[in-house]
């Protein structure tokens, strides 16, 4: 009797392997979707409608391109092991969010391309690994602020691209340590000009003037002026931004203790808010196997598991039968 389970047993753990090794495949050759080139160490995984990288690509890849796809989300270990990258290509998806150190790894990296995403945000830190990089993409964003020595590391940058996003203000220092850079593009931001904030921003573009590229055609907010004109007589107010740290004042505060909490109004909570506070975050998707939903190969595997499978249950069912 052990005989047949011993057989349906083995026959499984290889449909299973079969599928894992199908299923960890990139490259087209090995039943993958990208197609690669072992000659220049390109590998390409444009237009595939990826929803999350794919697994196993070839550790001494130069170039990754993945733009035109559908990834919302990136593995903060999406490119471990890819320290020989030199240009990675993520633009027209659809990121929302950077997680921490997802390109600490990259330290060989000269161009990223993050252009025409979804990113409100970035993480502080994000790129400080990528000393390396001379070419950094953000264009076509939704990036509302930036952290405060989120360029600091970038020594090498010299093209930086921060156009079309929703940026009112820089922090102060944002881009003092970019020595090399040439090629700045600021337009097409709603800069608010009537605010202290974007000082630096205004004496910064007149000091590099002439030096580099494109930054005078960064305006306030409505066209009305040119961020470079502003004085301080016109950036009077002191603005809050997203991202920005302030004190409490100390009189709310002493208020506050001092009150008994029957004085205390309740205030209503938005249940949106609540959940955030919470920590809690509706899935916009459902999780996704990336393996088997990436390639052909993944489907033909999980047809070829479940036939096995199943005819290894009917041989067993009819042995028993038997005996």
């Amino acid at each position: 009797m052990m005989g047949p389970v011993l057989a349906a047993c083995l026959l499984i753990i290889l449909s299973t392997a079969w599928i894992s090794q199908a299923n960890g495949a990139t490259c087209k050759k090995d039943g993958g979707v990208c197609t690669c080139n072992d000659q220049t160490k390109n590998v390409d995984c444009s237009s595939k409608g990826l929803t999350a990288i794919p697994s196993n690509i070839p550790v001494d890849t130069d170039r990754l391109v993945l733009n035109y796809n559908k990834l919302r989300e990136l593995e903060p270990t999406a490119f471990h092991g890819l320290n020989k990258l030199t240009y990675l290509d993520l633009n027209y998806n659809e990121l929302q969010t950077l997680p921490v150190g997802v390109f600490d790894h990259l330290v060989n990296l000269d161009k990223l391309y993050l252009n025409k995403n979804q990113l409100k945000s970035l993480p502080p830190g994000i790129f400080d690994k990528l000393t390396k990089i001379t070419y950094l993409d953000l264009e076509g964003n939704k990036l509302q602020s930036l952290p405060h020595g989120v360029f600091d590391k970038l020594t090498e940058l010299k093209t930086l691209y921060l156009s079309n996003n929703q940026l009112k203000s820089v922090p102060e220092g944002a881009f003092d340590y970019l020595s090399s850079l040439n090629i700045l593009y600021l337009n097409d931001n709603p800069w608010d000009c009537s605010c202290r904030d974007i000082l630096y921003l205004s004496n910064w573009i007149r000091e590099k003037k002439g030096t580099v590229s494109n930054i005078e055609a960064a305006e306030c907010d409505g066209g009305t002026k040119a961020v470079l004109e502003i004085t301080e007589e016109e950036a009077a107010e002191d603005c809050v931004y997203p991202n920005t740290t302030t004190a409490i004042p100390t009189t709310i505060i002493t208020t506050l203790a001092s009150s008994n909490d029957d004085d205390i109004p309740e205030l209503p909570v938005p249940q949106e808010n609540f959940q955030k506070f919470l920590g809690y975050q509706e899935p916009d998707h459902l999780p996704t196997q990336p393996q088997c939903l990436m390639s052909i190969s993944g489907y033909l595997g999980l047809m070829m598991s479940l036939v096995l499978t199943s005819a290894a249950i009917l041989y067993v069912i009819h042995f028993l039968k038997k005996a």
